[in-house]
């Protein structure tokens, strides 16, 4: 500040001789230099001192230290303090006292600097509330120039509110609270969101302890998440959870309601000491199920969207609000066990019939089978018993193959009909899943909605002719295509199989049948009723044995025969003999009988 104020006039000047025009002595002016340089603030480089701001435009600052001349400040230096005016005293540091043009050097952003540290430092210990200018927007949030320091200011610390453009406040001088100070790196971190807390927690308790349960507010939507929207109450937030937006089903909250949209919510409830407001806007309006026709029963058909999918059903908004169930035993005839998501999808609009309707629990049952006719109302007229039909193969068990005629129309063809000559012992070895399969229906079950079917009456019982083919003790060529431990399958003519025991595999040379051999058989048993064929290849040459020992025995026989014959005609012809001779004769005929 200037001390010419101070300045004494020369007790011995000569003022008589300065109205005469007198032409001061060098002593005088020496001693005016002297009073001159006293008047002057005594300062130096790199001081930091307070000046006086005397004179303000875009560029400029000039500032009066007291010192013999003004200096000028880059008005850029004071952009944190846009209320900076004339006589204002702010602190300069002294860069130069004299330039080469004998401009005197100020900068304020350096007098800051010097300063700042300490200052930022008491302001975070005395809770003081600084100014700051925003200089430009950063990861996560604001730099902000506070007494030459570039502090940081928090996304999340601007406001209460989110905020969702930054770029509002750069080159904004605002008021913040000096919340973090790193003393190792020397970081600030800053809050203006801290100064007005304060102000909303006594809003909010006052506003909170006004608030009633069903009291209908006006709000603005504050942000939208995706489980509900934040409703500003003037001061105090509330919630709408998604599932209180709207009677129907919503997905997305934005569906609904957009930001900064002003509407009215009704309270829920609330909780004073978390400050926490359950609000609603479904509830506005009169529920759904209310306003239900009043004509609709059961019977009757629906259209609606699938709004939810399950394993077991699908949820279908046949009114906002108002749904109702397709189990996925009402979506189709079939018995099949099958997944929803096999005949719709979210986002389709169906048709159905309402197959249960409850008012008061206001729930609802629907189906979409029964838009079509039920296959096994005239299952008799269809596939009456003896009709040929193709099938699709779905499942196999021990016992035979399931098969599907039509949607909802199931057969089982029992294992023993699959085939009249093969011995199938699992319906994997004659057909595959997926596959058709030509039937013929046996019988019809109506009450337990199955149909018998069979395969092999598609063609004629062969074992008729294999009953005057396979004739006992006939010899027949067969391959040996399996052995087991009861004996082996036999593969002969006509794709029949036989059966034979391991005593009737043993070869002439006494060694075992093996398998792949192609050997003659002989037909020892033939059974039509269980199609069976018990064969022997041992027995062809155990029976050509025995024929030839039988053979040689009649051949012995025939051969000792004559000898007997003969014995009358010796008794004839020794009809006189003596007593030793019959003796002799008895002998002989006792060698013979012995013999034979």
């Amino acid at each position: 500040m200037s001390n010419l104020t101070n300045i004494q006039p020369l007790e011995d000047f000569d003022w008589e001789g300065y109205e005469q025009g007198a032409a001061q002595t060098e002593q005088s002016r020496e001693d005016q230099a002297a009073a001159y340089e006293k008047s002057l603030n005594n300062v130096g480089d790199h001081d930091v001192v307070d000046g006086t701001v005397i004179s303000i435009n875009k560029r400029e600052v000039v500032v009066n230290i007291g010192f013999k001349s003004d200096g000028i400040i880059s008005a850029n230096e004071f952009r944190y303090n846009p209320d900076l005016k004339v006589g204002d005293t702010v602190e300069v540091y002294i860069e130069n006292q004299e330039d080469k043009k004998g401009q005197l050097i100020l900068s304020h952003k350096k007098a800051r600097a010097t300063k700042s540290w300490e200052r930022v430092n008491a302001a975070l210990e005395k809770e003081e509330i600084v100014k700051g200018f925003v200089k430009c927007r950063t990861k996560g949030g604001m730099i902000v120039d506070v007494f030459g320091i570039e502090a940081f200011l928090p996304g999340s610390q601007i406001d209460v509110k989110p905020i969702r453009d930054y770029d509002v406040f750069v080159s904004k001088t605002m008021e913040f609270k000096i919340v973090k100070i790193n003393q190792d790196y020397r970081n600030v971190v800053v809050s203006h969101k801290a100064l007005i807390e304060a102000e909303l927690e006594a809003q909010k308790k006052e506003i909170i302890s006004k608030l009633e349960k069903g009291q209908v507010l006006e709000g603005t939507v504050k942000n939208i998440t995706s489980y509900g929207v934040f409703i500003d109450l003037g001061g105090v937030d509330g919630l709408v959870h998604i599932t209180d937006l709207s009677w129907g089903r919503v997905s997305d909250p934005h569906e609904v309601v957009e930001l900064d949209q002003k509407l009215n919510v009704v309270i829920l409830d609330f909780d004073e000491e978390k400050k926490r407001i359950a609000l609603g806007l479904k509830q506005l309006t009169p529920h759904p199920w209310d306003a239900l026709d009043a004509n609709l029963k059961v019977g009757d058909k629906v259209k609606g969207k699938v709004v939810v999918m399950a394993d077991y059903g699908a949820f279908i908004e046949v009114a906002p609000g108002v749904e109702g169930l397709i189990h996925v035993s009402e979506m189709s005839w079939s018995q099949h066990l099958r997944s929803a998501q096999d005949f719709m999808k979210v986002g389709d609009e169906v048709e159905a019939v309402i197959l249960t309707l409850d008012r008061e629990e206001r729930k609802m049952s629907l189906g979409i089978k029964q838009l079509k006719e039920d296959p096994w109302e005239n299952i008799e007229t269809k596939y009456p018993v003896g009709s040929k039909h193709t099938a699709r193969v779905r499942n196999f068990t021990n016992f035979g193959v399931f098969v599907e005629l039509e949607e909802g129309v199931d057969g089982l063809i029992h294992i023993s009909d699959l085939s009249w000559t093969k011995k199938v012992k699992h319906p994997s070895e004659f057909t595959k899943i997926g596959e058709n399969i030509e039937v013929v229906v046996l019988e019809i079950d109506k009450d337990n909605r199955r149909l018998s079917l069979g395969h092999k009456q598609l063609e004629e019982n062969p074992w008729d002719v294999f009953e005057t083919v396979f004739t006992r003790d006939s010899i027949h060529e067969g391959t040996i295509v399996e052995l087991l431990d009861k004996g082996a399958v036999i593969q002969l003519e006509y794709g029949v199989e036989g059966f034979a025991t391991p005593k009737h595999l043993v070869k002439e040379d006494g060694s075992q049948a093996q398998q792949g051999e192609k050997l003659p058989f002989k037909v020892i048993e033939f059974n039509k009723e269980s199609k069976r064929i018990i064969l022997s290849h041992s027995r062809i040459f155990e029976d050509a044995t025995r024929n030839e020992q039988r053979e040689a025995r009649k051949a012995e026989r025939a051969t000792k025969r004559p000898a007997k014959e003969q014995q009358p005609t010796i008794q004839n012809q020794a009809a006189s003999t003596t007593l030793g001779d019959i003796d002799a004769l008895a002998e002989l005929k006792a060698k013979l009988e012995k013999g034979e």
